[in-house]
């Protein structure tokens, strides 16, 4: 972003800091919906009433959002947004919600590592040195060995994975869409994969269970504005870190909720992974800029 009028980091950062607590909210009403209902039913919740209130919003005129340039590209980038969210939720649901969280940390880092086959990047020493540093949080997390591994981590695993996947296809979306498409276009494909697959298994929730889904629904949608309101009032440098607040309202949420707290393990690995994905974001924006500066001369 340029510097000019429209840029305002503080607003930015207040906008990925609602952004941030919007999400683990969701998360946690996930969690408490999956210790009674089956994870498909949860996930159809979170995407159905997530394009119910984009319909509210957006009426008939939601129709121009659905004229994308790169169609496919769409469909496959919403796919990947369902996959991750199917694999979290399923993870989340014999995790804590700071173990949960932490492991998506991981995504930058996935992102990293795939960024050479699929977008041509370069990755340097440094940089994988970023990398073996978040896996090692990782394994830090989950102590491969241990009594603590269970298959919730490898779910938890690669749900980050994914969701790089997901990351680099909206990278790529943003050449050819605006945000709007991209957005109404997660929730259609989303909504309509999760119905076909809702009926299996299909558990009818009671009333507490409807007022969550639907609010699973609401704070995805309102979460996704969020964010897309911080990237467009500030640099992505700024407000990128405060991304990783995420980890303490997930830690509040786990307390009360759950009576959980995320033990010296989680802690130590959390703040490995956090801080090789700052590195390297930090360091691809460096040379980013130095490449700009190049081609400029």
């Amino acid at each position: 972003m340029s510097q000019d009028e429209t840029e305002n980091i503080p607003l930015g950062i207040f906008w990925m800091l609602c952004t941030m607590l919007l999400f683990v909210t969701m998360d946690a009403v996930a969690k408490v919906l999956g210790a009674t209902y089956p994870v498909n039913i949860v996930v159809w919740g979170r995407f159905f009433f997530h394009m119910l209130l984009l319909l509210v919003v957006f009426r008939l005129s939601i129709l121009t959002f659905l004229r994308s340039k790169k169609p496919t590209l769409q469909l496959l980038r919403s796919s990947l947004m369902v996959i991750t969210t199917a694999l979290f939720f399923t993870g989340l649901a014999k995790s804590s919600l700071a173990t949960a969280t932490t492991m998506m940390f991981l995504s930058p880092i996935y992102v990293t590592i795939l960024s050479i086959p699929l977008l041509g990047e370069s990755v340097g020493v440094r940089r994988w040195l970023g990398v073996l540093a978040g896996f090692i949080g990782a394994l830090i997390i989950i102590r491969p060995g241990s009594e603590n591994v269970s298959t919730a981590n490898l779910y938890l695993l690669a749900a980050p994975l994914s969701n790089a996947l997901y990351q680099i296809m909206t990278r790529k979306a943003r050449e050819h869409d605006n945000e709007k498409v991209s957005l109404v276009y997660t929730a259609l494909i989303g909504a309509v994969v999760t119905t076909a697959i809702a009926p299996f298994n299909w558990q009818t929730p009671d009333s507490m269970g409807w007022a969550l889904l639907a609010l699973a629904g609401l704070l995805g949608c309102v979460s996704h504005f969020c964010l897309i309101r911080a990237f467009r009032t500030a640099p992505a440098s700024a407000v990128v870190p405060f991304s990783y607040t995420s980890l303490i309202w997930a830690t509040l949420y786990g307390y009360i909720l759950f009576n959980h707290l995320p033990d010296r393990f989680t802690l130590l690995g959390a703040s490995i992974i956090i801080s090789s994905g700052i590195y390297i974001f930090y360091r691809e924006r460096q040379l980013r800029e130095m490449h700009s500066q190049t081609e400029l001369k």
